[in-house]
């Protein structure tokens, strides 16, 4: 190491993210790979540096709920209703049928 540089920084491989957050080491990578999830990719590996670490952490952190809102209770009268439909307008009820498979429709040709 030379003088007048500081040390470099560790980096964390995607196994020791994984153990420390509670999730499988395919997850850390996947992440990753979406871009979800900061990360240092030196060649072809993902690592993480420690600052890195802590704002995945902070991504995933869960805060205590604030007070809710009070709920808004709409009156039955203010919903406007659907008119009732007449017999007469109503559509008939349409049968869907499933089409031949292409093999029978091959087999016919063949034959034919």
């Amino acid at each position: 190491m030379r003088k007048g540089r500081g040390q470099l920084p560790p980096l964390y491989y995607p196994a020791d993210i994984a153990t420390a957050i509670g999730m499988s080491e395919w997850w850390v990578k996947e992440q990753a790979r979406r871009g979800r999830i900061p990360f240092t990719k030196p060649g072809r590996a993902y690592r993480f540096t420690a600052d890195q670490f802590a704002e995945i952490v902070r991504m995933y952190e869960v805060r205590p709920a604030t007070v809710a809102a009070p709920q808004i209770k709409i009156a039955a009268a203010a919903v406007p209703k659907e008119p009732a439909r007449d017999a007469q307008q109503t559509r008939p009820v349409v049968r869907l049928r499933a089409r031949m498979p292409r093999r029978a429709l091959l087999q016919q040709q063949d034959a034919a």
